[in-house]
């Protein structure tokens, strides 16, 4: 019997050629071994063990950041009350805008109205910024503004919907639900997602900020605030802690025991995780949403002692977010601002701006503040990425026989600080009346790219197989905003 080589194997043979497959392989092996350090292979799946889902996970390469908190201003805060300065809306305050909306979101427009605050240079960058917020406009030299966010809708659910989860319709994965997906969490006794509503209320979308969608519902964030403490976590006063340990101890076996005979059921073992995790919150959320352990110092700085209850109630959350963020929670989303109310209860500033505006900048700037400054000094803002963001922004005139201005998802502002963040820049601009976005424009699908590449995650590799598509929290779309970054 003879053996006939294949033209690839006599080339084998020539000793030139054997030296030039040998270095294409040993090549080969090299780049494979780099792109394996710098996690670039192409391996999009997220590995979660069943039984420990929330154990923490590699991203696709070094992050930056390794929790994120981002603060919710619920409403569409006032970009031109804020951030964006505009010293032609004030020049042409009264006028009507030329080429402007007759009508926008809620009817007529009126004439260009001036920002019913005044805005003064800030820290050593100068940044402008309003007098309605000047705690706030004290850390302008630790973040990065964006002036140029948009949206794709007008109305605040919907609109909601999109900056949480990038999608204008219901039913898609929250970003904090796709981070802990990606992630999981440091700390296993808390959850690795927690959503803090305003003491006022939940915001318009509700658990759609913080939901699962179609990721298994083991990664939804768990809402609670300083006011609220999750529900059903104590036993009932008729069940001792001896009798309560010994039911534990036998659900623990009995449950082992049918994981050995169902060795393949992934829904029991997420389940089994879920009632573990449950029962060590018994005991690790109690100390967390304990203030008592916060000095009256601390208090103070916060806001939490003061006289205005909505205030007070705000700053004890906003010590929960740090008091989270310490203890190693993933991902925390701290909102200001609950539903649809006539901006009564948050920034929807439609018919009497400057007075809702007065109560609703109170409440936010102290103890907003205070909790950046508050992870800078303990050390976190160097693996800790703060977001503040709205849904969308407001026009620069106001609505026909009001005080106040619609919905504009043209152009608004968000700011970005903390770890992997340029300090005192700001990136695009509106145009002169702070109408629309004109330079640098940037979409929530940019931000959200930028908030998983300083997690160490590649928006584009970050997918998961929903109904035959790989759907992905930035959709088709997304650039990282690389000018803030360091």
């Amino acid at each position: 019997m003879t053996n006939t080589l294949s033209h690839n194997g006599r080339h084998l043979l020539q000793r030139r050629d054997l030296f030039g497959q040998t270095v294409s392989g040993l090549a080969g092996v090299a780049l494979a071994s780099l792109l394996h350090e710098d996690r670039l292979l192409a391996n999009n799946k997220v590995q979660v063990d069943p039984a420990k889902p929330h154990a923490p996970r590699s991203g696709h390469r070094v992050a930056k950041a390794k929790n994120v908190l981002v603060i919710f201003c619920a409403g569409a805060c006032s970009q031109l009350e804020t951030y964006d300065y505009k010293p032609e809306l004030i020049k042409r305050d009264g006028q009507p805008l030329e080429g402007g909306p007759a009508v926008t979101f809620q009817g007529p427009s009126g004439n260009l109205a001036r920002p019913q605050y005044t805005f003064r240079p800030r820290g050593e960058c100068g940044k402008m910024v309003s007098d309605m917020i000047p705690h706030l406009g004290d850390i302008v030299d630790d973040i990065s503004f964006v002036h140029t966010l948009t949206n794709k809708s007008n109305t605040h659910g919907p609109a909601e919907n999109f900056l949480s989860t990038g999608f204008v319709l219901d039913g898609f994965p929250s970003i904090g639900a796709w981070v802990t997906y990606a992630l999981g969490t440091e700390n296993q006794d808390l959850p690795a997602f927690v959503s803090i509503p305003d003491p006022r209320g939940v915001p318009q979308a509700s658990v759609n900020n913080w939901g699962p969608g179609f990721l298994p519902a083991v990664f939804q964030g768990t809402p609670f605030n300083s006011g609220n403490p999750i529900r059903n976590l104590t036993s009932p006063g008729s069940i001792g802690k001896d009798k309560d340990a010994a039911a534990r101890s036998l659900l623990s076996m009995l449950n082992d025991e049918h994981l050995k005979r169902n060795p393949g059921d992934s829904n029991l073992s997420a389940r089994i995780a879920s009632y573990e995790l449950a029962a060590r919150m018994q005991l690790s959320v109690p100390k967390i949403t304990d203030l008592s352990t916060e000095t009256a110092q601390t208090l103070k700085m916060y806001g939490a002692d003061s006289a205005n209850e909505t205030k007070a109630a705000f700053a004890k959350n906003a010590i929960l977010a740090r008091r989270l963020i310490e203890n190693g929670v993933r991902f925390v989303q701290l909102f200001n601002g609950s539903y649809a109310s006539g901006g009564r209860l948050n920034w929807d500033g439609h018919s009497d701006l400057r007075n809702q505006y007065d109560i609703h900048g109170e409440i936010l700037d102290q103890p907003a503040a205070a909790l950046f400054n508050d992870l800078k000094q303990r050390g976190l803002l160097e693996d800790t990425l703060v977001v503040w963001c709205t849904e969308f922004g407001r026009m620069p005139m106001f609505q026909k026989g009001a005080k106040g201005r619609d919905h504009n998802p043209q152009g608004f502002t968000a700011w970005l600080g903390g770890a992997g963040v340029k300090r005192g820049v700001s990136y695009g601009q509106t145009d002169d009346l702070g109408f629309k976005a004109v330079e640098d424009v940037s979409s929530i699908h940019d931000l959200n790219a930028t908030i998983l590449h300083l997690l160490g995650l590649d928006h584009t590799r970050l997918t998961y197989r929903n109904n035959g598509i790989d759907r992905r929290l930035t959709d088709v779309h997304g650039h990282v905003l690389r000018d803030i970054l360091m």
